[in-house]
């Protein structure tokens, strides 16, 4: 080892220490001969055997120490982190195109056991018209038979046997129909009924509500969405049901957003829906219900004396008593349900089934809309970040209808848990003796035998 005034010396003169010659031929050539001109240390010499050095304290006493500072390096993360900042504060002040309300869910998801248990029923199903019938919504049937059902792209068409065959366009019949952009210039029938005296009824997101001949295709106008009603225009016609007299009843989802933006509607949890009244004799319509959270498909009783309303947005039905003692009275129905609830049909047992358009499960984590429904401002940052079209990309392929009873229980379900026949349900309906399952916007219809 070497002395400590020894190391102090070769520390104190490191930086001025040179290389010399070798002068002695006794001296191992695998030494280090260190000279310093210092005139601290004048003409000395320090002959260093390497065996002599440990090897921990050669590099930080004999070499010239690097510094640890970067420059270029500290500017780079500076810049990273300003531009960081800049986007924060960008999407910060960037309106967002949602108004959200809070709203909080009283109780988690159900659990899936007993009525709603997971099962394969719908697994049973086939998928007819294939790529010909985008989206069918909803059914009705004639006397003959024949079924009647709408399409996204605006379309209106009526099957007979195994065969389709187009009755009209609700708007402008152009190739791009069918996407959501065109959605206002081609329609879209969401809604329809056979009235007593053989026309249709149709509700068009878009256009308003129209009295259609089943085999010319005439349409008649009814009442326009620009009309609308207590100077409220209609923005998305949505449920239609029409009693055995006539009478016309049909909702408004949202007197804010369009069909294409729906998803908007969900988001913000608002109240602009409406249920209406239509009188064909007089021509009137009139407003029976209104702040209906996305007011959706609605179902009339066996007897006519109330009639039951989804309310999409926040995964409910309440029901409407049209006469009788509770009339002019509101109640919900069925609440806490497992997805979100689209239309409703009457089955012929007096239940009711209702097609969901998502589900809403429970699972390790809280579900993704009921987390955020109470916190507006996370709901703005979201839809200013995420494309509107990522949506459907997200949503669980998971199909889904439940069979309600008459006191708002649910008896059974029907599950397609990977989406192999179908997801995205809209519509049951029963027909002879089948159920045909309609969906938003998936290119086929499903036909399902009824099960026991």
């Amino acid at each position: 080892m070497l002395p400590v005034e020894l190391w102090e010396k070769i520390s104190f003169a490191h930086r001025e220490l040179e290389p010399c010659t070798l002068s002695d031929p006794s001296v191992q050539p695998h030494s280090l001969l260190l000279c310093s001109p210092s005139t601290a240390f004048p003409a000395q010499s320090f002959l260093i055997h390497p065996d002599s050095i440990p090897s921990d304290r050669t590099q930080s006493s004999l070499s010239v120490p690097k510094s640890s500072h970067r420059p270029g390096s500290m500017y780079l993360k500076c810049g990273f982190y300003i531009a960081l900042l800049a986007v924060a504060v960008g999407v910060y002040l960037l309106p967002s195109p949602i108004d959200p309300e809070p709203f909080t869910f009283d109780k988690p998801p159900p659990t899936l056991v007993g009525s709603l248990a997971i099962n394969r029923k719908l697994q049973q199903g086939r998928r007819i018209f294939y790529g010909q019938l985008k989206g069918p919504e909803s059914f009705t049937t004639d006397t003959e038979g024949n079924l009647y059902t709408g399409t996204v792209d605006g379309k209106l068409w009526v099957i007979r046997g195994e065969q389709l065959f187009f009755i009209t366009q609700m708007g402008q019949n152009v190739p791009e129909c069918g996407t959501p952009e065109y959605e206002p210039i081609c329609g879209r029938p969401h809604g329809i009924r056979m009235a007593p005296d053989g026309y249709l009824i149709v509700a068009d997101s878009y256009f308003g509500l129209y009295r259609v001949q089943p085999h010319t295709g005439e349409k008649s106008l009814l009442i326009s969405n620009e009309a609308g009603l207590d100077q409220i225009p209609f923005r998305f016609l949505n449920g239609l049901e029409v009693s055995k007299n006539g009478t016309i009843y049909f909702t408004d989802s949202s007197s804010k957003w369009g069909r294409r933006h729906h998803r908007y509607e969900v988001l913000e949890t608002n109240h602009l829906g409406r249920l209406l009244q239509y009188d064909p004799v007089t021509q009137k319509a009139k407003s029976l219900l209104d702040k209906l959270y996305m007011a959706n498909g609605i179902a009339l009783s066996p007897e006519e004396d109330f009639i039951l309303v989804a309310e999409t947005s926040i995964c409910r039905i309440v029901r409407y008593w049209l006469t009788g003692t509770k009339a002019g009275m509101k109640e919900v129905f069925v609440d806490n349900l497992p997805g979100y609830p689209d239309n409703i049909r009457l089955s012929s047992v007096g239940t009711y089934r209702v097609g969901m358009s998502t589900t809403r499960f429970p699972g390790h984590f809280t579900p993704f809309l009921d987390a955020i429904a109470p916190y507006p401002v996370l709901k703005r940052l979201i839809v200013k970040v995420t494309p509107l079209s990522l949506y459907s990309i997200l949503l669980r392929k998971h199909g889904l209808f439940l069979e309600v009873g008459e006191d708002g229980e649910v008896l059974a379900s029907y599950h397609d848990p990977d989406g192999s026949v179908t997801w995205a349900i809209s519509d049951v309906f029963e027909h002879k003796e089948n159920l045909y399952i309609g969906n938003t916007d998936l290119p086929f219809l499903v036909v399902l035998p009824q099960l026991e």
